[in-house]
């Protein structure tokens, strides 16, 4: 099974929007069409977002939705560390980082990003970095 990272990016907008494409990669998830790799860094950058009172608000995000998202991950995602050293590897966003690090110690299969500073970097020791429409063409295959 194709083991992906989703980038925060992809993984807000796809929770926050029910249709398009960053929606679809999700419930491309929930039907076990690939694994989910994530780190607890990746979960808590998720967590800290979905707490912003801007997205809180619009979107109607509870505490308790929160909660239940991290408990999903925690059991139904593959959680690995993230700790591999990647330090540089992303200069003018050291934040991204923590993609490429889960990345790495999940032996992950592809990137999937919405990010201009990842997918700029085309692969990460030789794990390729796709954009949400790259990699839906992918699992159609």
């Amino acid at each position: 099974m194709l083991r992906v990272v989703l980038d925060t990016n992809v993984f807000i907008s796809s929770l926050l929007t029910k249709r398009g494409a960053t929606a679809q990669v999700l419930k491309s998830w929930r039907q076990r069409r690939f694994l989910l790799v994530i780190s607890p860094a990746i979960i808590a950058e998720i967590t800290r977002v979905l707490r912003y009172p801007h997205i809180q608000n619009k979107y109607a995000v509870q505490e308790e939705d929160i909660i239940a998202l991290a408990d999903l991950l925690q059991q139904e995602a593959l959680l690995v560390p993230g700790k591999s050293h990647v330090t540089g590897a992303i200069p003018a966003d050291v934040d991204d980082e923590i993609i490429l690090a889960c990345a790495v110690d999940g032996m992950a299969d592809c990137i999937v990003s919405g990010d201009r500073h990842l997918l700029d970097l085309g692969q990460f020791r030789e794990i390729p970095i796709w954009t949400v429409r790259e990699f839906l063409e992918k699992l159609a295959d």
